[in-house]
């Protein structure tokens, strides 16, 4: 009779393909956070300066609500790199893929496309109950 073996941890040559993804998603990110970044700060050189009062007062409007919005996005995109540069310290000491609440691995899908999370789908879903 063989005994069934559960696995505590992902292998070594699992971990690497998770680094992989997550390396890609860290640099799309990164690129992403620069552009809204850029995109909040930028003074825009063609302004309105010489239309009419009214036209000037909904541009700046606009502007303002535009930078805000921008300044939202940089923020959740620095969040979300944050995360995934956790992800690669799990990787590293050996606790990547293994869930915070059950202490069960994480399903490789889930992992293969949110490679930042720290839930299994069981402990997430008990989450918002």
């Amino acid at each position: 009779m063989k005994e069934e073996v559960t696995k505590i941890r992902y292998s070594d040559e699992e971990l690497q393909e998770f680094r992989e993804i997550i390396l890609t998603k860290l640099e799309k990110a990164k690129q992403d956070l620069k552009m809204l970044t850029d995109a909040y700060t930028f003074n825009n050189e063609n302004d309105i300066n010489d239309t009419s009062p009214t036209f000037k007062v909904l541009e700046e409007g606009y502007q303002v609500l535009s930078k805000e919005e921008n300044s939202r996005l940089a923020a959740r995109q620095d969040k979300f790199i944050k995360s995934l540069e956790a992800a690669l310290i799990r990787i590293e000491n050996g606790t990547y893929g293994v869930c915070r609440v059950t202490g069960k691995l994480i399903a490789k899908e889930r992992l293969r496309s949110v490679p930042h999370a720290t839930l299994s789908i069981e402990a997430k879903l008990n989450q918002k109950s």
